[in-house]
């Protein structure tokens, strides 16, 4: 089984199968016998939803307890055999469990506006090694640019000055997350990933771990790719404009958008605090860390009084050095 992927004949750019026109420079898609890329699948064993999230995983088939490591719920529903996204290349665990704990430890120790006992009282219910899916994205740029300049020329009346100009760009190893239980602010946050050190998917062995199965389709994910790009279009084009710049404009056309699905190395932790449960994430080839924290209201509340305390002892502090 196989998924049918075009490309636009004018622009390059991706066509999946459902779309009637490029989603790039709005070409007719292409029907008939023209050639088709071909996004391979294969057959995904062990399969478990969690009742608790909804993740939908491939679990290791070495594993005796099950349990979800998004969010530790025990409530697992097994599933038949299925059909999945194949992967194109791995990225390997680099980090390992005694060091995505202490990152842990040390995360949960850090942080003005968490409770004081954080560290000491949070519970670590589960620690799971777990490949999330990605899609690479690559793509070249040919952009027009208008902006606002504060490099006026000398004599002149006003504060700015307004410039444009053209860039081509070339985008390689642009991720957006495929995962249908971590948000697209968690997948950003583990990133970058050294992507040259993937490896073919034949190479590294998945049956023992936990894979998550590909949740965002190609054609979802497409959208963030070009926000993306863009993003970093703009950044390219800022570096044009002299001295400080506001009012920033583009027109971007993207050329050959190109993609394919790999998976990425991520520690999940699952910790609860006062019965409520966080969730925690180690990129498992770097140790960048991002997760959810409880906050100390009584800190906040405590900052409030202080600053109230301070502005009344500033007004009677001025009503006294009016009054004499």
């Amino acid at each position: 089984m196989s998924l049918g992927i075009a490309k636009c004949t004018v622009c390059g750019g991706l066509i999946d199968e459902e779309d009637l026109f490029c989603a790039n420079c709005g070409t007719e898609a292409p029907v008939g016998d023209d050639p088709r890329q071909v996004l391979a699948t294969q057959t995904s064993t062990h399969n478990f939803v969690c009742d608790g999230c909804g993740a939908s995983m491939s679990y290791d088939a070495s594993a005796r307890t099950l349990r979800c490591p998004f969010c530790g719920n025990s409530n697992l529903s097994k599933q038949e055999d299925m059909k999945s996204v194949a992967p194109q290349r791995i990225v390997r665990f680099a980090v390992d469990h005694d060091r995505a704990s202490a990152i842990l430890r040390q995360w949960l120790g850090r942080g003005f506006w968490r409770p004081g006992d954080l560290a000491s009282a949070a519970e670590v219910t589960k620690v799971s090694a777990v490949y999330v899916p990605y899609w690479v994205f690559q793509a070249r740029t040919h952009t027009y640019w208008t902006a606002d300049s504060s490099d006026v020329p000398f004599g002149a009346r006003g504060d700015w000055v307004p410039v444009f100009g053209e860039h081509h760009g070339t985008y390689q190893g642009l991720l957006i997350g495929a995962s249908g239980v971590l948000t697209p602010h968690e997948t950003s946050d583990l990133c970058p990933y050294d992507l040259a050190t993937a490896e073919p998917a034949g190479n590294v062995d998945t049956e023992n771990m936990i894979v998550e199965q590909f949740r965002v389709q190609r054609k979802y994910a497409r959208p963030l790719a070009h926000q993306g790009l863009e993003n970093l279009d703009r950044e390219a084009c800022q570096r044009y404009v002299p001295a400080r710049c506001r009012n920033m404009r583009l027109n971007v056309l993207l050329e050959g958008l190109t993609s394919e699905p790999v998976l990425l190395p991520v520690w999940i932790m699952a910790y609860r605090y006062r019965d409520q449960l966080f969730r925690f994430l180690v990129n498992g080839q770097t140790g960048r860390a991002t997760g959810q924290a409880p906050i100390s209201w009584n800190k906040i509340l405590g900052v409030v009084a202080i600053a109230g305390l301070i502005g009344l002892v500033l007004c009677l502090a001025l009503a006294i050095a009016g009054a004499l």
